[in-house]
C-alpha cells in the first residue's frame, strides 16, 4: 500500500503559478511511475502529466504542454507539478497517482491515489 498526500493547491490569479507536491510519507515510491490528473466539477478525471520512475521520461496533456512541468525527487519520495501561466480552465482538484498499468493517460493504469488538492484560478 502506498499512501500519497498532495499539497500546494490554492487560489491564484490567471497568469500566476503554483507548485503542487505529492509525498509518500514513510514509504518509497521510487519504483513507480507517477502521474498527475485533475477533475473539474461535472467533468471526468483527466490526465495532466506523467513521469517515469527514474524521472528520465515525461509526458503531458496537450492542454498543459509548455506551461506545466512534472518532476520528482526519489530521495525525498516526492513528485512535483510546477504550473505556470495558469488559466481559469485549469481550475480543478488535482490528484497524484502511482502507476502500475500500461496506459499512461488512463486512470485505470494507476493503482494508488492521493486525496487531491484544489486549484482555483480566477481571472
Amino acid at each position: 500500500q502506498v499512501q500519497l498526500v498532495e499539497s500546494g493547491g490554492g487560489l491564484v490569479q490567471a497568469g500566476g503559478s503554483l507548485r503542487l507536491s505529492c509525498a509518500a510519507p514513510g514509504r518509497t515510491f521510487s519504483g513507480y511511475a507517477m502521474g498527475w490528473f485533475r477533475q473539474a466539477p461535472g467533468k471526468e478525471r483527466e490526465f495532466v502529466a506523467h513521469i517515469s520512475w527514474r524521472g528520465g521520461s515525461t509526458d503531458y496533456a496537450d492542454s498543459v504542454k509548455g506551461r506545466f512541468t512534472i518532476s520528482r525527487d526519489n530521495a525525498k519520495n516526492t513528485v512535483y507539478l510546477q504550473m505556470n501561466s495558469l488559466k481559469p480552465e485549469d481550475t480543478a482538484v488535482y490528484y497524484c497517482a502511482a502507476r502500475q498499468g500500461v496506459e499512461i493517460t488512463s486512470t485505470r493504469a494507476y493503482r494508488y491515489w492521493g486525496q487531491g488538492t484544489q486549484v482555483t484560478v480566477f481571472s
